[in-house]
């Protein structure tokens, strides 16, 4: 298990440094020029020229990135053009907010696709199944500020059950939650069903049907556990997902995360931002699929390492 995560961790350190050479790389090929925003439309081009030394943008590239690692090997993401404060510390000040979406998002979206998936096989070939998995399509087709609006016009315009928008109590949360909820329950729900109904085939869920074990007893301590082994692995993707990628939920929502901060940061071309931002956001992922190998040999002995 200690080889694992150590093989795990060089991998990581590989995969974030491939994610900062090939994001700064492209951030500073877009045309956009950070200087020429933080000076203004009027500004005269020797304004910007000093605005461009004292960001550093007129150094070789390869420079600035040296440059940049070796202030990210000291934990330092930069400073923020815009807002002249650390990013790490704008970071920091936004990721409550997205952990308590994500973890909420995630329930939710575990909860209903796993509910969906082992009613979608139990009934396999008939009309719930197909309608389960057509209400699964439409799920994770749906555009997200679409779901977003219409909950938002439903619950909180119409019925008046939940607030709008803002952030700090548990009716604050449901909405935004359920979004992400039910655009990736379908996702889960459809990898559930093809997991429950290969579980339903094997030899030892026949024997204990045979022995005459009740169906509920089979499904819910035989077939529901060997079939979550593909939503562990989903989960740790899901994790960093939502860390940077909820931009439109927490538009819409107005909810202060690390994704809203994400794209004022793109909207004003503040690269540290976008870099800080990024990386964090890589880093879940790392962090997920490594919390996922730890977590499936516990669900499933078979696949511990040996």
């Amino acid at each position: 298990m200690i080889e694992l995560i150590l093989r795990r961790l060089g991998g990581a350190l590989m995969i974030l440094f491939g994610v900062a050479a090939i994001t700064f790389m492209l951030l500073y090929a877009l045309p956009a020029d950070p200087a020429v925003q933080l000076a203004g439309r009027s500004a005269t081009a020797q304004t910007v020229a000093n605005i461009r030394h004292e960001l550093g943008l007129d150094q070789p590239l390869l420079l600035q990135f040296v440059h940049y690692l070796g202030n990210l090997v000291q934990g330092d993401l930069g400073r923020s053009y815009t807002q002249k404060t650390e990013v790490m510390t704008l970071i920091l000040a936004r990721l409550p907010a997205t952990l308590i979406l994500m973890v909420s998002g995630i329930l939710v979206e575990v909860a209903i696709g796993l509910t969906l998936g082992t009613i979608a096989a139990l009934n396999r070939g008939g009309f719930v199944d197909r309608l389960v998995m057509t209400v699964s399509f439409i799920g994770v087709s749906a555009p997200q500020f679409v779901v977003a609006l219409l909950l938002l016009y439903v619950f909180a315009a119409t019925l008046q059950w939940f607030p709008m928008s803002g952030f700090g109590t548990f009716s604050h949360v449901v909405l935004p939650a359920l979004t992400l909820g039910v655009l990736g329950a379908g996702w889960y729900a459809r990898m559930v069903r093809s997991a429950m109904i290969d579980v339903l085939n094997q030899d030892y869920v026949r024997t204990a049907r045979a022995k005459g074990v009740a169906e509920r007893a089979v499904i819910l301590r035989h077939a529901v556990p060997n079939a979550l082994l593909p939503i562990v692995a989903m989960i740790g993707i899901d994790i960093g997902q939502f860390m940077g990628g909820v931009v439109v939920v927490e538009a819409v929502y107005g909810w202060p995360g690390i994704g809203q901060l994400a794209w004022q940061a793109i909207q004003q071309v503040d690269i540290p931002i976008i870099m800080g931002v990024t990386l964090i956001s890589s880093l879940a992922i790392v962090i997920g699929n490594l919390i996922a190998d730890l977590v499936a040999p516990l669900i499933d002995p078979r696949i511990r390492p040996r």
